[in-house]
């Protein structure tokens, strides 16, 4: 008899919490489901006018999705509340193990405030080719704890953001910078070297026709003069357009009869 009064009174007391409550609850849920649809759509119309005026593809990316995440942090605010729960002690709960994770994770954190301030401050977008920590290829993704590089070999370099905020940072855009050098004899008429050299630049696909390049005299070797090249490349072909330089440099001066000597030691016995 005991069970079943038990049993009896806990039936009472959920037909009790349903009937007081049920309206509450399906109110909230509806005030969630339609809050989780309109966040979705606000973030993605908020994504797209951005990238829609031409703003970087990155920050348009972490504004809709930031747009959404508070947007939908009013609406469970909002459901909560709507069935009588306050959201001040869970607030204040959250903080506390925020605070208390915090600690735990402080590199985790680092790297997301520093991805957070490269989105913001832009010192390079998203097809830019930069170099940092000793590596460098084309910025393929921003991510708030990592950036992802590509490299000409198809490689996926990651770096934390920590690593790349507060660092020396080179960004050249699309392109990157080949610099070769190339010696030829003494007693050779070097307006006319330099002439064919540059000819010779400028005939590899790839090289810029805007006249970016830089040809002259480097420094004077032991046993030549040694030319200085300096071109500005496609960064996804660095090392094609770096060996078609090479070869054509090679020929160009070969062709001419322009000698490039051996290394010469002179030596005198006494």
């Amino acid at each position: 008899m005991d069970e079943l009064k038990q049993a009896q009174a806990l039936y009472d007391t959920l037909v009790e919490f349903a009937v007081t409550y049920s309206f509450q609850m399906f109110g909230a849920l509806v005030i969630f489901l339609v809050g989780w649809w309109l966040s979705a759509k606000i973030g993605g119309v908020v994504e797209r006018v951005m990238i829609s005026r031409d703003i970087d593809i990155t920050l348009s990316r972490f504004t809709g999705g930031a747009s959404k995440l508070v947007i939908l942090g009013i609406v469970i605010i909002i459901a909560l509340g709507n069935i009588g729960i306050s959201v001040t002690p869970l607030i204040a709960a959250i903080g506390a193990v925020g605070l208390g994770a915090g600690l735990a994770i402080q590199g985790m954190l680092a790297n997301y405030a520093a991805g957070f301030t490269i989105i913001i401050t832009r010192p390079f977008v998203v097809g830019d080719t930069i170099r940092v920590q000793g590596v460098s290829g084309v910025v393929d993704q921003v991510m708030l704890p990592y950036t992802l590089l590509i490299d000409e070999d198809n490689v996926t370099i990651q770096i934390p953001n920590k690593l790349i905020v507060g660092e020396v940072l080179h960004n050249s855009a699309d392109n990157m910078l080949i610099e070769l050098s190339v010696g030829v004899a003494y007693s050779s008429d070097v307006d006319r070297v330099l002439s064919v050299v540059t000819d010779a630049v400028t005939s590899v696909d790839g090289v810029p026709s805007d006249k970016t390049h830089s040809i002259g005299i480097d420094n004077f070797g032991d046993s030549s003069i040694n030319i200085g090249i300096r071109v500005l490349a496609p960064s996804k072909r660095h090392f094609e357009i770096r060996y078609a330089l090479n070869k054509a440099v090679f020929d160009a001066l070969k062709q001419a009869e322009i000698e490039i000597p051996f290394p010469q030691r002179e030596v005198k016995m006494l």
